[in-house]
């Protein structure tokens, strides 16, 4: 069960590796046949690319101006909302911090976005299994009524030594001596899929890091994809979530990488930190 983090059951995909072209090198009486290109017919083609450079440069001009700057995003040919650009806007993301999570979000899409992005990392992290930070995560992010509603089965569930046992963590939600927990949440996207001022309806798409990394650990740190949407609302000048929906992937096909050791992934855990996120 997740309270708007991960599920930790999926199994990983097999990658498919690359293919190369080779050229052979050229052997007598294998020259090459054919007709050289006509002088009137490379000029055709010159011409030909440049038209299309300068129909695509109008093309993202007339993309860039029709922006406009919206939070919605545009929409597709099935009417559905289309993504934002990721670049950086220029609006200040947020104000501060709360229980160590970002905090104070305008009251726009783009705000929206943020919050969802970033209570999505929160909840899937390892604070979400130490009692105290885990009480301070969701009076952070959670409305009051749905905090008031779900935090004592939150608790419940988190803390349920059944569960900290199958996924490697004593009762205390710690990681046996000489291993490291990581529980990581990445958003790759967001996606505004309905706002007003007051409420906002945002899927997050991310990948997870979750496991155990040490030598002995039979849990160890596996990758997973997952889409959480979030219902937020607006109150007390923060978006916060009063309810969220978790789906399975978009996966993408995994590549023939040689998988790091335990030593490697705990040392790449501890010395990298995770980000903030802001539209």
């Amino acid at each position: 069960m997740s309270y708007g983090g991960d599920g930790y059951d999926d199994e990983r995909g097999r990658g498919v590796p690359s293919q190369t072209r080779t050229r052979l090198p050229e052997q007598d009486g294998f020259t090459d046949r054919r007709p050289a290109a006509s002088p009137g017919r490379s000029v055709v083609t010159i011409v030909g690319i440049v038209l299309i450079l300068i129909a695509a440069i109008v093309f993202a001009n007339r993309a860039d101006d029709s922006s406009g700057g919206g939070n919605n995003g545009g929409s597709g040919d099935d009417g559905r909302p289309g993504a934002n650009p990721t670049a950086p806007s220029g609006e200040q993301p947020v104000d501060g911090f709360t229980n160590g999570i970002p905090s104070g979000y305008p009251q726009t899409a783009q705000g929206a976005e943020s919050a969802a992005a970033n209570y999505a990392v929160a909840l899937g992290g390892e604070g979400m299994f130490q009692q105290a930070s885990r009480r301070e995560i969701v009076e952070a992010v959670y409305t009051p009524e749905f905090t008031a509603r779900e935090a004592d089965n939150i608790d419940r569930v988190y803390s349920d030594s059944a569960f900290l046992s199958r996924i490697g963590l004593n009762d205390s939600g710690a990681a046996p001596e000489g291993s490291t927990f990581v529980a990581r949440v990445v958003p790759v996207g967001t996606r505004i899929i309905d706002f007003t001022p007051d409420r906002a309806t945002v899927a997050v798409w991310y990948s997870s890091l979750f496991g155990i990394a040490g030598a002995d650990s039979v849990n160890p740190v596996t990758e997973s994809w997952y889409t959480n949407t979030y219902d937020l609302t607006w109150v007390d000048g923060d978006w916060k979530i009063a309810a969220f929906d978790q789906e399975d992937g978009p996966v993408p096909v995994a590549r023939d990488q040689r998988a790091s050791t335990a030593e490697e992934m705990a040392e790449a855990v501890e010395q990298y930190g995770g980000f903030t996120y802001a539209r």
